[in-house]
């Protein structure tokens, strides 16, 4: 399964960016070898609106089944959810730390988003 994790670096061991839309990057880890690939996500950083949708696209197309973060908007959680990406908020520590916390069932997966619009 590839899980989709946002980043403030470009590895494992970097923290969970606690955005979104906005996140430094989106590292996509397949869950069985923690083999990994990282997405630059500055085109949406500094967007003035759409960023989370943006980035929701992006996730998609590169397959991932789950998204861990920090904090959701509405929009972006709408959209996720519209190409049956789950959510798993409050993910924080590492990106390797994440994903091994939701695949123990330490990080549940979310029924809504848990920020406000364009956080």
């Amino acid at each position: 399964m590839k899980i989709a994790v946002t980043s403030t670096g470009t590895d494992l061991e970097s923290d969970v960016d606690p955005r979104f839309g906005r996140a430094a990057y989106i590292i996509i880890v397949d869950s069985e070898t923690l083999a990994f690939e990282t997405l630059d996500n500055k085109e949406n950083v500094n967007a003035l609106k759409g960023a989370g949708i943006q980035t929701a696209r992006m996730v998609s197309d590169k397959g991932a089944h789950v998204l861990l973060t920090g904090f959701c908007g509405p929009n972006a959680f709408k959209a996720l959810k519209a190409v049956n990406i789950d959510v798993a908020n409050d993910a924080s520590g590492s990106v390797k730390d994440a994903v091994k916390a939701y695949l123990d069932g330490r990080l549940p997966l979310a029924n809504e988003a848990n920020a406000e619009a364009q956080w």
